[in-house]
């Protein structure tokens, strides 16, 4: 690939990306951001979790982790949890609000993807899903 075709592509994929985090926070009637929204999901899908874990899983520093953790806190989205064994150990753990603020993100998120891709033809979409399963692929093996 052409030096110029990278770098127009990197380009664009940051403008994609931006732009659609952009319009989702115009979208979604909470004020807290993406990356809480994230944290959110991933202790629904695995529950409660050390901020050090969540911090490592999705690539924040530990100061940005406590920021968000405390921001989930004091909206009431999650909460924390102390070990009776150790409480030296503390999970934050999604509360039944940070639940339906999450499906919420989904909701707005998935009618967002739907408005936008409406823009495709069929054979456009079938392009789009094998270059992002390939994509998709070649980070996994990269892991």
């Amino acid at each position: 690939m052409e030096h110029n075709n990278i770098f127009e592509l990197i380009r664009t994929v940051e403008l994609f990306t931006n732009e659609s985090i952009i319009r989702w926070t115009k979208a979604f009637r909470y004020k807290i951001g993406i990356s809480p929204i994230l944290v959110l999901s991933v202790l629904k899908q695995k529950g409660a979790q050390k901020q050090s874990t969540l911090a490592n899983e999705l690539g924040y520093t530990p100061g940005a982790m406590t920021n968000i953790a405390n921001r989930l806190i004091s909206q009431g989205f999650a909460k924390r949890e102390f070990n009776e064994e150790d409480r030296r150990i503390v999970l934050l753990e999604i509360t039944e609000e940070g639940k339906n603020v999450l499906k919420e993100a989904q909701r707005v998120g998935k009618e967002l993807r739907k408005e936008l891709f409406q823009q495709l033809s069929e054979e456009e979409i079938e392009q789009f899903l094998a270059i992002h399963k390939k994509l998709v692929n070649t980070l996994s093996e990269s892991k």
